[in-house]
């Protein structure tokens, strides 16, 4: 199974868009896929058009609003065909909370301890992560053994870079299987200097971690408004045939 963390230290990058896609993309291809949304703002529902009752907090804490018993398969929602969810939500400050308060020896691996599934139940687990450092930060990279990390072709974006590399060379020390597995452009508009000058700097420092670029397209901003990923709303739309691509490289990479 590959855990694959989407995950920049800067917002509104298309992490949540990528999780969303990529997820359902390998899902349609057969695989099974579980996505945990790692966000207090709890997007990753709304993306795909879906309200779970329960979710990642319920799944770790095994315990609902009023102290009661919530199961970890009542807490997974199924939201496509070989499609699971872990939704976010604001009861994720409340998970950090919980974190916090475990034993200082445990509490950076819990996430990755819980979420071990049955042999060969699952194929994939995506993380969408929220920007910034904090305890669950730290156990999504923990528990993932990738990262893909998408860089938005426009602004300061390379501050946002270095800032996430710390990051990561933070949680090599405690997890060294982790690799920088992608660095996915995003919001690539074809007519902007600054688009292809921040592409060749990628490109130049990200020799076999560069993706293809995922070109501006104003399909993928629509798409969650209905509560569909980009293969369901627009299936020939340009973000489609972006995200396809990245789609197929990482099953490819994992054939090999």
């Amino acid at each position: 199974m590959r855990k694959i963390a989407v995950a920049m230290a800067k917002g509104g990058v298309g992490k949540t868009t990528t999780a969303v896609n990529l997820a359902h993309g390998l899902a349609s291809h057969g695989y099974r896929v579980l996505l945990v949304d790692c966000d207090t703002q709890g997007q990753v529902s709304k993306f795909l058009g879906v309200k779970p009752r329960f979710g990642l907090y319920e799944f770790i804490t095994e315990r609902g609003d009023n102290g009661e018993h919530i199961s970890k398969n009542e807490a997974i929602h199924q939201s496509r065909q070989n499609l699971w969810l872990l939704s976010g939500g604001i009861r994720l400050v409340e998970l950090k909370n919980w974190l916090g308060e475990q034993p200082r020896d445990v509490r950076q691996t819990l996430l990755g301890n819980e979420l071990v599934p049955k042999k060969g139940s699952l194929d994939y687990q995506i993380f969408d992560c929220a920007p910034g450092w904090d305890v669950l930060s730290v156990n999504i990279l923990m528990a993932a053994n990738e990262v893909l990390c998408p860089v938005a072709l426009q602004g300061p974006s390379l501050e946002g870079l270095k800032t996430f590399f710390r990051y990561l060379q933070s949680a090599q020390k405690l997890n060294p299987d982790l690799r920088l597995k992608y660095v996915l452009p995003t919001m690539f508009d074809r007519r902007t200097r600054q688009s292809y000058e921040i592409l060749r700097q990628l490109q130049k420092y990200f020799g076999r971690q560069i993706c293809d670029p995922i070109h501006f397209n104003v399909r993928l901003s629509e798409a969650p408004a209905h509560g569909q990923t980009i293969f369901e709303y627009r299936r020939h739309a340009t973000g489609a045939h972006d995200y396809d691509k990245l789609i197929r490289r990482i099953i490819n990479d994992g054939i090999q």
